[in-house]
């Protein structure tokens, strides 16, 4: 075979190589997505009974009347107060922890990145039996401070690690430049590196609020008498699963992917008027 026909072929090759990788990549995709498609397809369903599991005929009126079911919309409230109120708390501790770890080298650094990735890497069961038998044996009553605490723990692991890969490699010396033309260290910082790693901190935020709200086990095992979102649907499936719940889940949905695409949008703005 001649050396023409050799790259021919192994130019089929990499474009059939190229084609099936996109395609395997396209299946993994619908994959994952598949559950939330059914979700927000099931909010327009219009079921015969009480358990919306089987479609029947396409409907308005569950988005016409999203928060009749008042125990979820008091569920989703309990949540949302959860989320805001952990979220706060671990975004500043967590991203001072990653700005610390990434400014600063010193003994022991290694044992607290190990420390720092325990929490994403050990069973969510033992994470939330662990506060329990804590808070029981303090005599602390279970509602909102416990699952606040317990939410705020594995946030800011999920803070540090993204907030920390998005300083990576970032110049320090711009403080100290800054300095240097009569700022002080909080003016420097606050003029300088707050900027350029608010995108990464602004999406760690989101991060851990949407795990905070999604959560189910460590809250289970902390949460006492109070209902969550998650403790709520599950207390209700043996009883009825309304539409609302597809609505109301669907609702974050939209909430957080307009969130994502309107960060996107003023990050890529932000960088291309830095460029300019």
């Amino acid at each position: 075979m001649s050396r023409f026909g050799r790259g021919a072929v192994k130019s089929r090759r990499a474009r059939f190589g190229s084609l099936a990788l996109n395609a395997y990549a396209g299946l993994a995709l619908f994959y994952i997505f598949l559950p939330i498609f059914v979700v927000v397809l099931f909010s327009f369903n219009k079921p015969n009974g009480k358990y919306n599991i089987r479609w029947q005929r396409f409907t308005l009126d569950n988005w016409a009347n999203p928060f009749a079911e008042k125990a979820l919309t008091e569920a989703l409230l309990v949540s949302l107060r959860i989320a805001v109120a952990s979220t706060l708390i671990a975004t500043v501790l967590g991203a001072l922890m990653a700005i610390s770890l990434s400014k600063y080298k010193f003994r022991g650094g290694t044992v607290v990145d190990l420390f720092l990735v325990l929490p994403l890497t050990s069973p969510e069961v033992v994470l939330g039996s662990s506060l329990a038998t804590l808070f029981i044996n303090n005599d602390v009553d279970f509602g909102y401070p416990t699952v606040i605490i317990a939410h705020v723990m594995f946030q800011i692991s999920f803070v540090a690690l993204t907030v920390r890969a998005r300083i990576r490699g970032f110049d320090w010396t711009l403080e100290q430049a800054a300095m240097d033309l009569g700022a002080s260290p909080l003016a420097a910082f606050r003029k300088v590196t707050l900027p350029l790693i608010a995108p990464g901190i602004a999406a760690a935020a989101m991060l851990s609020f949407a795990l905070s709200i999604d959560d189910f086990i460590i809250t289970y095992f902390n949460a006492g008498s109070l209902l969550t979102f998650p403790l709520q649907i599950f207390g209700e499936q043996q009883r009825k699963i309304p539409p609302q719940i597809n609505v109301l889940a669907t609702m974050i949905l939209i909430v957080s992917v307009s969130l994502l695409v309107v960060g996107t949008l003023a990050g890529n703005r932000r960088r291309r008027r830095l460029e300019a």
